[in-house]
């Protein structure tokens, strides 16, 4: 027994400990005929070494659609995955720190996962971008004549989305979603709107620029413009709520 000893360092506590330790585990066991040691001995051919990483506990969530620019939306991040699989339905294993994609049962890519306090940001693996002769319907190209065949601040807008990601296809889903107001307010609201917007945010976007057409901001401004003021006011006062410029202006950035 040790609890009646005293040591004089640490080394010599440990010694003691690890010749108590080997006695204590070759003693036969009480009520059978062998020992902790022999039990270790004869399962010691079974044993493995641990795993290289811990283990974690995956949560699996099922049917997410790939995007047209070849990422999936998972816990309000985007995942890349090969381009072949735009428009097909993928499912998703989460652990705490890794994503992973399959289709099929075949696993499709691996991305570390984003903390929990980021969002809208982009994991992309360059091979699953699409290569020039094999690009989605709905390219850069496309997008910047449509925004150019609207108006030159549409178009401006489009090439700021455009410049603020690192790979284009990153951009498709943004740049679409605010082209697609024309087809809600008309190509020359749409463009009203950009040209309001564009002074006080570095990259308009949709949730912006549906909230200017929304409250007729829009429509207010052209008629101040063109000195139309008394009918500037019965719109800037028939409608909802309307933001002020301070909304816009700033501390509001789009980041």
């Amino acid at each position: 027994k040790l609890r009646n000893r005293c040591f004089f360092s640490l080394a010599e506590l440990k010694e003691a400990v690890s010749n108590a330790l080997d006695v204590f585990n070759k003693a036969p066991f009480q009520k059978r005929q062998y020992s902790r040691a022999k039990v270790f001995e004869d399962e010691r051919k079974y044993l493995r070494p641990l795993p290289a990483v811990p283990y974690e506990v995956a949560v699996w969530e099922y049917n997410h659609k790939v995007y047209p620019n070849s990422h999936v939306y998972i816990g309000k991040n985007y995942y890349s995955v090969p381009y072949s699989y735009v428009g097909q339905y993928v499912d998703v294993k989460m652990t705490d720190s890794m994503i992973e994609v399959y289709n099929n049962h075949q696993r499709l890519s691996t991305h570390p996962k984003f903390p929990k306090y980021i969002s809208n940001r982009y994991d992309t693996h360059k091979e699953d971008m699409p290569d020039a002769f094999n690009q989605p319907e709905m390219n850069d190209v496309r997008l910047k004549q449509w925004a150019s065949s609207i108006g030159p601040k549409t178009s401006e807008v489009i090439e700021r989305i455009f410049n603020g990601v690192t790979i284009k296809e990153q951009g498709y889903n943004s740049a679409l979603s605010v082209l697609k107001l024309s087809r809600t307010y008309s190509n020359e609201r749409l463009e009203t709107a950009c040209e309001v917007a564009l002074p006080n945010m570095r990259i308009p976007r949709y949730k912006h620029l549906k909230s200017i057409l929304a409250s007729n901001q829009d429509i207010v401004y052209l008629q101040k413009k063109t000195g139309d003021i008394a009918a500037a006011e019965t719109n800037n006062n028939s409608g909802g709520y309307v933001r002020g410029p301070e909304y816009y202006g700033g501390g509001h950035y789009d980041k």
